[in-house]
């Protein structure tokens, strides 16, 4: 089974997947961009690399899916593979950016993952205070400095699109404690 994390910066994904890999050993923990030694270095240039195009964002995260999809999702379909960030993600950011359509960003993602779909994704969701927040708390990266309005208006996508997509989902608000977002999660994951 492949279960997609998503959710904006600071949303908490890597707490709840430290949480889970104590819960699921044997399950396959990845993330995108960078769940490969190519999407690593892809990484490196996307967090560090100023002002990349817009364009150019664009197709260095659909390179590091389809690498991803490839070299992690499909060589693993018979485990259960957890994947910080996906396709969601990539389509929110790319739309906020490029302007380029939902429906040519979703095709291009698609050719990307080989039709390859999550079969749940998991949502974690923050409101404008908590995000303010956990901004304060940290340096930002590149993509975190576009702004709050820009995170808030990337996660509006986000759940539009998992609402729309026809894949079982939970939506967990982010500002709820800790140990009970990862119980609703490991509840949601174990449930057939």
């Amino acid at each position: 089974m492949y279960v997609l994390f998503e959710g904006i910066d600071r949303a908490g994904k890597s707490t709840q997947i430290e949480l889970l890999q104590k819960k699921f050993p044997q399950a396959i923990f990845t993330k995108e961009p960078g769940g490969t030694p190519l999407g690593q270095k892809i990484r490196e240039i996307i967090l560090h690399t100023q002002n990349p195009s817009p364009l150019a964002e664009l197709f260095l995260f659909l390179a590091d899916r389809a690498e991803h999809t490839q070299k992690v999702i499909l060589a693993n379909s018979d485990r259960l593979i957890i994947s910080d960030r996906g396709y969601i993600s990539g389509i929110a950011y790319a739309h906020i950016k490029t302007k380029i359509s939902l429906h040519q960003l979703s095709w291009l993602n698609a050719i990307a993952m080989q039709q390859r779909l999550p079969d749940k994704i998991i949502f974690i969701k923050l409101d404008r205070e908590e995000l303010q927040r956990r901004l304060s708390l940290q340096p930002l990266d590149n993509i975190e400095q576009r702004g709050l309005q820009y995170l808030l208006d990337v996660q509006e996508i986000m759940q539009n699109l998992i609402i729309h997509s026809k894949i079982a989902h939970l939506i967990v608000d982010g500002a709820k404690p800790i140990e009970e977002i990862h119980k609703s999660i490991v509840a949601f994951i174990k449930d057939s």
